[in-house]
């Protein structure tokens, strides 16, 4: 496949994939003419990449995931790590959404005087909402 056809199966930009290719995250099998050419794999590559990324592991964590063929190597147990920091995250995002929709439709006149709020602002001030380093 040329680097059009795998941008618009993969769903990025021609300019990601030359990058992704500079990283050392895929690897073109060729060219035809000036277009680079890639096996049918990169795909699945691309669509790890993606997860990845969407996971919040770095680019740099992410190269790590592939063997020098290119064949997915996961590290089970950074996997692991990495469902739990987002579940930890996911708690922490619930609980400001909370308060959030609480301050949105509190009757208290004055926001500052509300106990729930304050719950809220203790629980920031106590470093609960602080997001951890994904």
């Amino acid at each position: 496949m040329d680097i059009g056809e795998v941008a618009k199966k993969a769903k990025v930009t021609t300019a990601t994939l030359r990058f992704y290719e500079e990283k050392g995250l895929i690897k073109s099998i060729g060219r035809q003419g000036l277009r680079r050419q890639y096996g049918k794999q990169v795909i699945d590559q691309l669509a790890l990449i993606s997860l990845g990324r969407a996971a919040g592991f770095s680019l740099n964590e992410i190269a790590a995931m592939f063997g020098q063929d290119g064949k997915p190597e996961l590290d089970r147990q950074k996997l692991k790590d990495k469902a739990e920091q987002l579940e930890q995250m996911a708690k922490r995002l619930h609980f400001i959404s909370q308060g959030l929709e609480h301050a949105a439709v509190c009757p208290a006149e004055n926001h500052m005087e509300c106990p729930t709020f304050q719950k809220f602002l203790k629980a920031a001030i106590a470093g609960e909402y602080q997001p951890t380093k994904l």
